[in-house]
């Protein structure tokens, strides 16, 4: 038996980085994830290293700025499947780094319903599919700024704050009704496309790569933590 035989996952930004080692991990473990994403290709391959490493996993694609999409996602994951176990939203939109003055406002807008509305949107539609697990685990991926604010970081660091008080207002909502834990993570310094865009001067091999935090990831979801727990994954690896 693996760790999470029988247990249903689903990660959000699975095409790569982060949320595909993430995915990996879990099916690694036992769990059957569901990927999304908006390249199918990219899912397809994250699909195929999974199956051919004797994992289970469904392709979901998915543009989290489609009205209702999120909804539909949802709607056919419960026709197939009783409750969520592990949802990990890592999906994120970063917009050009600028002053707070030079905010494009249609990036600003893309990144607000990727990593705001989207959010609410998935606590929403997966509440009752969460709330019929027998322990479910969110894990919400964050970035440092959102809580040490920084010059040029507005945009991001503002979506991310509000990202963040999203889950821990759930989490105090469902602490006592329900068997649901939330988990906010900032996984720091991580070899993703992500981070090339915001620092494209470094060298990806002075940070550590995704599978680090995926493992931390899934140690956390494998263990006991309080609702509402924080951390940050800052070792090198």
């Amino acid at each position: 038996m693996k760790k999470f035989d029988g247990q249903l996952a689903l990660v959000t930004g699975a095409s790569r980085g982060i949320g595909a080692a993430t995915a990996e991990a879990l099916a690694a473990a036992g769990a059957h994830v569901v990927l999304t994403g908006r390249d199918t290709r990219a899912l397809e391959a994250v699909e195929e290293r999974i199956h051919a490493a004797g994992g289970q996993a469904t392709i979901a694609p998915l543009d989290l700025t489609e009205p209702d999409g999120i909804a539909r996602l949802a709607a056919a994951i419960s026709q197939r499947w009783q409750a969520l176990d592990m949802l990990v939203i890592n999906a994120a939109v970063l917009p050009q780094l600028s002053s707070v003055a030079d905010i494009d406002a249609k990036a600003f807008g893309t990144a607000i319903t990727v990593n705001v509305l989207a959010t609410q949107a998935l606590l929403a539609a997966f509440d009752p599919m969460l709330r019929a697990s027998t322990d479910a685990r969110i894990i919400g991926l964050t970035t440092g700024v959102a809580r040490a604010p920084r010059a040029y970081w507005g945009a991001y660091a503002a979506s991310k704050a509000a990202f963040e008080v999203l889950l821990e207002c759930y989490a105090q909502e469902t602490m006592n009704v329900a068997r649901i834990r939330v988990a906010i993570v900032s996984p720091g310094a991580t070899r993703t496309a992500m981070r090339a865009r915001a620092y494209p001067g470094e060298d990806p091999v002075s940070v550590k790569p995704p599978e680090v935090v995926a493992d931390r990831l899934v140690s956390l979801l494998g263990g006991q933590f309080a609702s509402g727990w924080r951390e940050s994954v800052n070792h090198a690896g």
